[in-house]
């Protein structure tokens, strides 16, 4: 049982991390359409542009990247609960 354990563990690292990576990547994407829908300056021009849509659609991908953030580092404070 205490392999187990070990292997879960070397197998949940690397899967926090590219957890991490992805809601990085989704807070950054949903800020630039964010950026797009208000018709800020510096935003890249697209079809997105002054669209209000993409306000609504940044917000939630910036949500749903903290959520995703949340959730890795709950991982792993739960882990380093049970261990100790």
């Amino acid at each position: 049982m205490v392999t187990l354990q070990v292997t879960f563990r070397q197998y949940d690292r690397p899967m926090r991390i590219l957890l991490l990576a992805g809601a990085m990547l989704a807070i950054l994407a949903g800020l630039i359409w964010i950026a797009q829908g208000l018709n800020l300056p510096f935003a890249p021009r697209s079809f997105m542009t002054a669209d209000r849509a993409w306000i609504v659609i940044g917000a939630l991908t910036v949500l749903a990247g903290a959520v995703l953030i949340r959730r890795a580092k709950g991982q792993l404070t739960e882990r380093s609960r049970q261990t100790t």
